[in-house]
């Protein structure tokens, strides 16, 4: 049965029933049709399957900042075949992502999950990771459509700006992605544009996606985005998530009936997403799932994860002191011990493992790395897991109290909503307290509920209360409280909640030191060694999905920790565990900077192995680095809308003296650019060509980036290419260059010809400049 048979094949009800989810992350299947049921997951960063939080296994990659510190397409369509192994080991047909905003401000809460504040970029990057995922049969999902850089009051805010700015900056990552790489779905956003919701919008969604750029694919909502029946479905919406639910089913029926949307615009809708079942497996035959796929932990996908990670972080600054070499090294700060993997939100997952830097580094250099912790680094608590609780359980219970699940947990946390938790009248997690001898230790709960702990012979009982329908705050900053408890080895804390709303699970920690008192360790043990090495950065407080950070500045005192360390040391190494810009007030104070990112499941290897050389640090940042908080755009609306009055002046585009350029990175050798040339096709710059050599002492590899300064236009990327050499050795570099990115919009697309051509290391280190209009 083909498409349109199939189609005529269903009535109306029986349609419409089918454009709408049937749980979470999952859609109807329809036998009568041959249509299965396809299976979603969030992706960007692994696919974690349908369990929000303590589902199955997966592997955990480097953040998308860090992979595109890259450049390099052949690296994002790696990992785009790399998730679709994994996709394909849990039986998922969907995968949701790429993040293909834009960093507009550093401020945002999601630029993790995103590629770059470069649009051209971004689109590249984009389109090799969707042709990855999908020539291999697991359909990608580029989102979110359109003008969703921040994330305060992201379902309500509309986005306001002017059709040259939409048009050059914003949809140009969407558009390179369409064109190039084909996608067989796009998510379309929370937000408005210009006052209309993403999921109505019939000009972007109807007449520029799937009309000028000819988008075949499927458009879905992003979860609990759509908000209307007649005006989503005349918009060109084809996917309403999650389900059963929403404002589709018998709404949508009846405004057919009622004439207010076509019965053709849902065989459209329809036929999309039977295209999107055929091209996944789903429709027209079954898929045959692929075996043999290596898993998570395996060696193989081991030693990818850590050249991922490692070749994709910068060196910002670099004295000499990097790469280590036979030295006697002092590992401090909270990072070091409990390193960041990953960040906060829908794309969270379940790794294997995740190894922490104190590790990683000791596991090389031994008895030579001495670890102290440092300052505090959160103000909420985290979810204990292995190292401070263990036979962690949790089991969900009927109004009766008879129980209805049990399960081994790895980390005392879980999700009452969207997983196997969901439905239960009460939800109980305990774990036995790993110590050696008694201890005073904060412990308490966190999620919205009734609550009652027992812990130590003590029963407590605390309500913290849900305000109904503040989404991101039930699922990603769920309240917490706690207690001081003298707790002895066996221990077992037990807390049982009634009436959850999202997430939920025990707190078991040490009570805190004070902040003199872990400075002043550090500084001990920086004295006494060869170099100290201070891991300083930003947990899923800050960057997260749902909220936006208020300040570029390191949470706690690890301002202070750097400072005090770097005046005790004979030689000091920032290590930054964060995937976004960050302020550095003792940069100067400092013999070197090491750009780590959220490096995933082998951070720890990964940034041993950054640290001594064995992975050159190669990458470029991604984002420009303002000097203070001042310099950075607000991603705050007022009254209900934000500007976008920047226009196409973004990053480094409008930057003038920032901390750091989108672009730098120095890696471990130098490099001497020599004679360069340029062609053009009418007037529009095509290619240019630059001599390179490596003049230090290691092989090295080099990012040459290629920028236009036009007249009365901001500078902009307009290609970029990427060289392997050895010490000493020579080569000439060609760099294709877009012609998407040489164009302006004045009611259409206009050429953009004549200014400068930059060849450089990022903005701050031009090399050799060109005129625009030389052959």
């Amino acid at each position: 049965m083909n498409v349109e048979e199939a189609i005529a094949h269903l009535d109306l009800a029986r349609k419409v029933r089918l454009l709408t989810g049937s749980a979470m992350f999952a859609l109807w299947p329809e036998p009568a049709i041959g249509l299965a049921s396809l299976k979603l997951s969030d992706g960007p960063t692994g696919v974690r399957g349908d369990e929000l939080r303590g589902g199955r296994i997966a592997c955990l990659l480097p953040n998308a900042t860090l992979l595109a510190q890259h450049w390099d397409l052949e690296v994002a369509s790696e990992v785009g075949s790399l998730l679709a192994d994994e996709a394909a080991a849990q039986k998922v047909h969907v995968v949701l992502g790429p993040t293909i905003n834009l960093h507009r401000t550093p401020l945002g809460g999601r630029l993790f999950e995103a590629y770059s504040e470069d649009p051209l970029l971004t689109g590249a990057l984009a389109a090799a990771y969707v042709r990855g995922l999908q020539d291999k049969g697991i359909a990608a999902t580029p989102k979110h459509y359109v003008a969703n850089e921040s994330e305060t009051e992201r379902r309500t805010v509309s986005s306001e700006l002017d059709a040259k700015t939409l048009r050059e900056v914003y949809l140009l990552p969407f558009e390179i992605v369409v064109e190039d790489a084909a996608p067989w779905a796009i998510m379309a956003a929370y937000n408005k544009v210009n006052g209309v919701p993403a999921t109505e919008h019939t000009e972007l969604v109807e007449g520029v996606l799937k009309g000028e750029w000819g988008f075949d694919g499927l458009v879905m909502s992003d979860w609990f985005a759509a908000q209307s029946a007649a005006e989503t479905a005349n918009g060109g919406l084809d996917l309403v998530m999650p389900g059963p639910g929403g404002p589709w089913e018998d709404a949508l029926v009846a405004a057919v009936e009622a004439g207010e949307v076509a019965e053709s615009v849902i065989d459209d809708h329809l036929g999309r997403l039977l295209l999107l079942a055929s091209r996944t497996g789903a429709f027209g035959g079954e898929r045959t799932w692929p075996t043999g796929i290596p898993a998570p932990d395996s060696e193989v996908r081991r030693e990818q994860l850590r050249r991922l990670a490692a070749g994709g972080m910068t060196v910002l600054t670099n004295n000499g002191v990097l790469p280590l070499e036979d030295s006697r090294v002092a590992l401090i700060s909270r990072h070091a011990i409990d390193t960041v993997a990953q960040g906060g939100g829908s794309a969270g997952l379940r790794p294997p493992h995740v190894i922490g830097i104190a590790t990683g580094l000791t596991a090389l250099l031994g008895d030579r790395v001495s670890v102290v912790d440092g300052v505090e680094v959160r103000k909420r608590h985290a979810a204990p897991g292995p190292g401070v609780l263990r036979d962690i359980r949790a089991t969900t219970f009927d109004a009766s109290g008879e129980v209805l699940a049990s399960r081994e947990m790895e980390i005392a946390e879980l999700a009452a909503y969207g997983g196997w938790a969901q439905g239960a009248a009460s939800i109980e997690v305990s774990g036995e307290v790993v110590l050696d001898e008694p201890a005073r230790m904060l412990v308490g709960v966190r999620g919205f509920g009734d609550w009652t702990l027992e812990v130590s012979g003590e029963q407590h009982a605390t309500r913290l209360a849900w305000a109904d329908g503040i989404v991101e705050e039930a699922l990603l900053k769920p309240p917490s409280w706690t207690t001081e408890v003298l707790v002895s080895p066996g221990d077992r804390v037990t807390a049982r909640v009634r009436e959850a709303a999202a997430l939920v699970g025990l707190i078991t920690q040490p009570v805190p030191r004070s902040p003199a008192d872990a400075i002043g360790a550090a500084v001990r043990a920086a004295r006494e060694a060869d170099v100290a090495v201070v891991v300083v950065g930003l947990t899923d407080e800050q960057e997260t999905e749902g909220f936006d950070k208020t300040t570029l500045a390191l949470p706690g005192e690890q301002d202070t920790l750097v400072a005090a360390v770097a005046a005790a040391a004979k030689r000091t190494v920032v290590v930054v565990n964060a995937a976004t810009p960050v302020l550095m007030p003792w940069l100067a104070q400092v013999d070197a900077v090491l750009w780590a990112g959220l490096p995933g499941q082998e951070a720890g290897d990964a940034v041993a192995a950054a640290l001594l050389g064995h992975v050159e640090p190669a990458g470029r940042l991604v984002t420009t680095f303002p000097r203070s908080d001042a310099d950075a755009l607000t991603p705050v609306p007022v009254n209900g809308t934000l500007p976008y009055s920047e226009g196409t002046a973004i990053g480094y585009r409008a930057a003038v003296d920032p901390l750091f350029w989108f672009g730098h990175g120095l890696g471990y050798t130098t490099w001497e650019y020599g004679a360069a040339d340029l062609s053009t096709v009418d007037g529009v710059v095509g290619t240019v060509s630059v001599s390179l050599t490596n003049t230090g002492a290691r092989s090295g590899r080099e990012v040459v980036q290629v920028y236009l300064r036009p007249s009365g236009e901001p500078v902009r990327l307009i290609g970029w290419a990427t060289a392997d050499l050895a010490a000493g050795e020579s080569t000439v570099v060609e760099v294709p260059c877009s012609p998407r990115v040489q164009r302006v919009w004045q009611d259409g697309w206009q050429p953009l010809t004549g200014g400068e051509v930059l060849i450089a290391r990022g903005l701050g280190d031009v090399r050799v400049t060109l005129r625009a209009d030389q052959e």
